[in-house]
């Protein structure tokens, strides 16, 4: 039973044996967030479920994916970083609360708001599930000052993080979100509006 983020997984964790499904979710997607307030609940029950065998031996994955024609995406997403960083357990119900608040990070919402403003709020949602919220927006915050050296993009703490993140999303190739991948390949017949009934069937057909 593995309920895991993608940055958070060593290479060596993949086992032998196990059926893996990857979600590329964007956190101002509405159609990810369709996605994952079925998904989410019943996949927490299925590999939970102490008298199923098959959920033994699956893994589910949440791979971040920034969609940056919103750009609020880069800011909500660096924010999963810093729970990964701080409180990887804690990931998963992040992402449930910050997707139960996704409008408020939609374009209209944050137009006016600066950076940093919108990292407190994003914080203050991760402190909700029990992250440390100074620490988490210490990770966030951009500084209005050069570094020593003088250089003005300086990013914050998760910078590399992110541009690992986006690298690697580069080379999967991944453009609508949510993408489903199953066992490596990508799962072209689920869809944001898989119903519950949907997804217990495909799991019961899939999952071995």
């Amino acid at each position: 039973m593995k309920l895991l983020s993608s940055l958070c997984i060593p290479a060596n964790y993949f086992e032998p044996g196990y059926d893996i499904i990857i979600h590329d979710l964007d956190y101002v997607c509405p159609f990810s967030a369709k996605l994952f307030h079925t998904f989410y609940p019943l996949i927490t029950a299925f590999l939970n479920n102490p008298n199923s065998a098959s959920s033994k031996h699956l893994q589910v994955i949440f791979r971040q994916q920034i969609q940056p024609w919103h750009p609020s995406s880069t800011l909500t997403h660096e924010a999963g970083l810093a729970v990964l960083k701080l409180a990887p357990e804690k990931f998963w119900p992040f992402s449930a609360a910050l997707f139960a608040k996704q409008k408020e990070f939609f374009d209209v919402s944050v137009v006016n708001e600066k950076r940093n403003d919108t990292y407190v709020r994003l914080a203050k949602i991760g402190a909700e599930v029990g992250v440390d919220e100074g620490a988490m927006l210490k990770l966030l915050k951009i500084s209005d000052q050069p570094d020593k050296d003088g250089n003005l993009n300086i990013g914050n703490g998760v910078t590399t993080d992110m541009k690992l993140m986006v690298k690697a999303a580069r080379v999967v190739g991944t453009h609508v979100t949510p993408t489903v991948f199953f066992d490596g390949v990508e799962e072209r017949s689920i869809s944001s509006s898989f119903t519950r009934e949907q997804w217990e069937e495909w799991l019961q057909k899939n999952v071995v």
